[in-house]
């Protein structure tokens, strides 16, 4: 995540804890991601698990960045064409999942 700006690594979730957001972002994760990520971010293949320690201790703003970015040198596409609000949705989703053990 070294493309990530200062600006944007220092991004605030507007949603951060609200069990409302987190409750969409899954459905937006299960529409957007599980196919890439597993239907429970465990990762999929060459995708990552979302409950690593590397993401998991990403800041917020580091992972709307790559949400609305992607990076496609990894696979990754962008989802900038979703609304920010579902992004953040999502990133509300991802910090509530539980990191992995014995990873």
């Amino acid at each position: 995540m070294r493309k990530v700006s200062a600006a944007d690594r220092a991004r605030v979730n507007p949603y951060a804890g609200n069990v409302e957001a987190i409750a969409a972002g899954r459905n937006l994760f299960l529409n957007n991601c599980a196919k890439c990520h597993g239907e429970h971010a465990q990762g999929k293949g060459s995708r990552p698990p979302l409950r690593s320690e590397r993401i998991q201790s990403a800041t917020d703003g580091e992972i709307a960045w790559i949400v609305k970015n992607g990076n496609l040198y990894k696979g990754m596409p962008s989802w900038g064409g979703l609304p920010e609000q579902e992004r953040w949705q999502i990133v509300t989703y991802i910090r509530s999942l539980s990191p992995e053990v014995g990873h």
